[in-house]
């Protein structure tokens, strides 16, 4: 998620472009605006065998969400519309702005010729927001925060680690791509987005959330679970298209997931901080193998 509290140019047309807005799929995300759409049609050219098509074709949306604390600018993420209240509820939980559901007062959109904007309002007092901000923001790689640093400062926050008894089986962790691939609507149309979802120990579908970055579909599952009243969500698996990066450990720290596996590799930074705060995380989950960075007496 980048922060940007200046930004504030809707992204919803393009002059010149060919590309509109498929009105059958997505959810609205600003009342009294044009509804964004999670998939746009657009015309392009398909080439094969050496043989050129005109053909109509599915791309995913990314536009900018603001998100509003009171009215003071908190970020911008770059998203895929859809649950978009989730998303803002999640990032707030992940990023320690709030512990709770108890903490949050309200979460909605409003109406603004800016696009898209969500306003959180807090239960409690929210004057020394910027001192959290500071504390609780990681910095991309770029800044060269170290990483005991970043570890660090997890522990600063008083998460409740994940813990306990709960144990999957190996052969059921090898469904899970499939199934997430299976619940993915949109990417069946655009092949464009990621997706995460929370299941049992029973290979249950809890919620599955998809989003242009990663990130965001993370936050919509973890925001799910906190306007469900779900979190920790100590009895579950976080299954995530892609790698699984520090920020992604981080967030499934952050709401107690015990085990979070990915289709790709996870970095060096992710499998230090899994290991010293007893995450268990499965790298390369594709067919039937996969690997174990950390934490393997949960797979029986």
């Amino acid at each position: 998620m980048k922060h940007c509290p200046f930004l504030r140019r809707s992204l919803f047309a393009f002059p010149g472009s060919t590309t509109s807005y498929d009105d059958s799929v997505g959810q609205p995300t600003n009342a009294g605006a044009k509804t964004p759409q999670s998939t746009a049609l657009t015309t392009v050219d398909q080439w094969e065998d050496g043989r050129v098509r005109h053909v109509q074709d599915y791309l995913a949306v990314e536009e900018p969400l603001e998100i509003r604390l009171g009215e003071t600018p908190l970020s911008v993420t770059m998203r895929t519309p859809g649950h978009d209240l989730e998303l803002a509820a999640g990032f707030l939980f992940t990023e320690g702005i709030i512990a709770g559901a108890d903490d949050l007062k309200s979460v909605q959109p409003v109406s603004t010729g800016a696009g898209n904007v969500v306003v959180a309002e807090l239960a409690r007092d929210s004057s020394d927001i910027s001192q959290k901000l500071q504390r609780n923001f990681f910095a991309a790689s770029s800044c060269g925060i170290c990483g005991k640093a970043t570890i660090d400062a997890i522990r600063v926050r008083g998460i409740n680690f994940p813990s306990g008894e709960f144990r999957v089986e190996a052969q059921l962790l090898c469904a899970l791509p499939d199934k997430l691939r299976e619940s993915q609507a949109v990417f069946g149309r655009t092949g464009g987005l990621h997706a995460a979802g929370a299941f049992t120990s029973n290979g249950n579908l809890l919620c599955l959330r998809e989003d242009i970055g990663r990130h965001n579909a993370v936050d919509k599952v973890i925001g799910w679970a906190l306007q469900n009243q779900r979190l920790p969500l100590r009895d579950c698996v976080l299954m995530v298209s892609g790698r699984g990066g520090f920020e992604i450990v981080q967030k499934a720290l952050v709401a107690g997931i015990p085990v979070l596996a990915s289709v790709s590799a996870p970095s060096s930074l992710a499998v230090q901080t899994a290991r010293e705060l007893g995450l268990t995380l499965i790298g390369f989950l594709r067919g039937k193998r996969f690997v174990i960075y950390s934490g393997a007496e949960r797979i029986v």
